[in-house]
């Protein structure tokens, strides 16, 4: 067969073990590309704490004389992006039902570029923050849509692999920006800070050329109606020609889930469609209010790690710090601590689980934190104290680049049923720009030395934010891998998240063996194979 897949074996009928093709490296890197929408996300994230750092750029909008920039433009200049993806993210989630997952994030490219001319052509308050604003909803068009074409495309291998390249990507985005400012950072003309913004512009095109040769998401199709296109997609996904086996089980299953589905929601308008996300009571693990619930809270908690005050506020806080020569290089030394630890998870996302990283991982992060809080309350001036500081911020950064900075992406394209995944993975994004904006206002009032002046003391903040993701993990995060979408699906009806290890597929939606709620009977608990 294409792609060297061997045929089901003869006379198979449990559809449980095989309503997906093996893995080919050409449906895997078809897959993997998607991935490269989390450079322009991280880019654009990173390169504004170097620019906000630099001396001309400081002059440009604050006059000759002054060394920094006051605590409300720091404050407007950063969050406003986060405020522009806030609302992008959530017309993303009906652009990417009308017209589909790919052209919504290709429209995104788009958007985020003309955002991208503005602030290059900045040289006031006024443009930068107008650019940023429109760059935004382009930035919550892709991380909102990304994240549900690769989790719908992407097979239940190495589904948790590949969306944990998404936030490599965006380390790897990081790392490029803090890069290019150090590099920078040392020019007397616009150039220093013009660069920078304008490089962003390639990563979008890129991304958007890119897309116009994947396919479209066969889940979109299926939701449309369009039998014969999602067959003929999921035929190109999985390297296999549109007759096999594997093909018509996987789409079987596919179509099954979600006319189960649409049988236990109501129909209505727009509105209705929107409702329906807050279906349900809270305290049932069936009910769409309570994935609803997860995912915006898992986003936000991912928020609540304290992660993009080290990347927004890094360069600026390091200076604050007044022990360090070069804040520019201790930046772009974290981000590459980013880049390196994320590839661990491509690993460990698969081979440990999702719900174990993200609790320990948790408790790690508030370990570090409560450290770096300590030693810089009692040796703030000492400069092995501060290296010491800068190690632990490292390892800090190391947990969280191994389990909550992929993993609640993961989890979050995981969760959703069909009828209701984009508006799902839409809301959940939303929620980490809104968090991601309230961080990025209330920061600089935080640690600003005419300011709130906490300095070191911030990590406490952060640390005990991390105590409560631990706490969170334990009780509500449910374990998905090895797992199909529509698998995915009837474990979050059938158990709880510390007994969803245990759970394996017993039934197919195809196979009419799955029943309604108030049908379900019990549930075979056995360790889950590893995959």
């Amino acid at each position: 067969m294409p792609g060297g897949a061997a045929p089901p074996p003869s006379g198979a009928t449990d559809l449980t073990s095989r309503v997906e093709a093996p893995v080919t490296l050409k449906a895997y890197l078809m897959c993997v590309f998607a991935a490269f929408g989390g450079i322009f996300f991280g880019y654009d994230s990173g390169y504004i704490s170097g620019v906000m750092g630099m001396e001309y750029f400081i002059h440009v909008f604050e006059g000759a004389g002054a060394t920094a920039l006051p605590a409300w433009k720091k404050s407007l200049i950063t969050s406003i992006l986060s405020a522009g993806t806030f609302f992008g993210a959530l017309i993303a989630g009906d652009l990417a039902d009308w017209i589909g997952r790919r052209v919504t994030v290709i429209l995104g490219c788009l958007v985020f570029i003309v955002g991208v001319v503005l602030q290059t052509a900045s040289a006031g308050l006024g443009l930068i923050v107008a650019g940023r604003l429109v760059a935004g909803f382009g930035v919550g068009f892709v991380s909102a849509i990304i994240i549900l074409y690769m989790s719908e495309i992407a097979p239940r291998k190495v589904r948790g692999a590949i969306v944990s390249g998404y936030q490599f990507c965006i380390c790897v985005g990081l790392l490029l920006a803090s890069s290019v400012d150090y590099g920078t950072q040392e020019r007397n003309d616009s150039g220093s800070y013009r660069i920078p913004i304008g490089l962003q512009m390639a990563w979008a095109m890129i991304l958007a050329t890119g897309l116009f040769f994947l396919p479209e998401s066969p889940r979109f199709f299926v939701k449309k109606g369009q039998l014969d296109k999602a067959a003929a997609t999921l035929a190109r996904l999985r390297d296999q020609p549109v007759e096999s086996a594997y093909i018509q089980d996987e789409l079987m299953e596919i179509v099954a889930n979600h006319e189960f589905e649409m049988s236990v929601i109501p129909h209505g308008n727009y509105f209705q469609s929107w409702a329906n996300c807050f279906r349900g009571s809270l305290w049932d693990s069936k009910s769409y209010l309570r994935r609803t619930v997860l995912g915006t809270s898992m986003q936000m908690m991912q928020q609540w790690t304290g992660i993009n005050f080290v990347f927004y506020f890094g360069t600026t806080f390091f200076q604050q710090l007044g022990t360090i020569q070069n804040p520019f290089l201790i930046s772009l030394i974290t981000t590459l601590v980013n880049v390196c630890s994320t590839p661990v998870s491509f690993y460990t996302m698969e081979r440990l689980g999702r719900r174990p990283l993200l609790i320990w991982g948790a408790l790690g992060m508030c370990i570090c934190e409560f450290i770096v809080a300590i030693i810089g309350t009692c040796l703030p001036d000492n400069d092995n104290a501060v290296k010491a500081m800068i190690a632990l911020i490292c390892i800090y950064i190391f947990f969280f680049a191994t389990t909550w900075g992929p993993g609640a992406w993961v989890v979050i394209g995981e969760i959703f049923p069909l009828p209701m995944r984009a508006k799902g993975v839409a809301l959940s994004t939303a929620s980490n720009w809104l968090w991601n904006c309230i961080i990025a206002v209330i920061t600089p009032y935080m640690v600003d030395p005419d300011k709130g002046n906490l300095g070191a003391k911030v990590f406490y903040i952060w640390g005990s934010l991390c105590a409560c993701c631990f706490v969170y993990a334990y009780l509500l995060i449910p374990e998905t891998k090895g797992l199909t979408l529509e698998q995915v699906d009837q474990m979050l009806s059938e158990t709880n998240p510390r007994t969803s290890a245990k759970w394996v597929p017993h039934s197919t939606y195809a196979g009419g063996e799955v029943k309604t709620e108030k049908e379900v009977g019990h549930v075979e608990m056995t360790d889950r194979e590893s995959v």
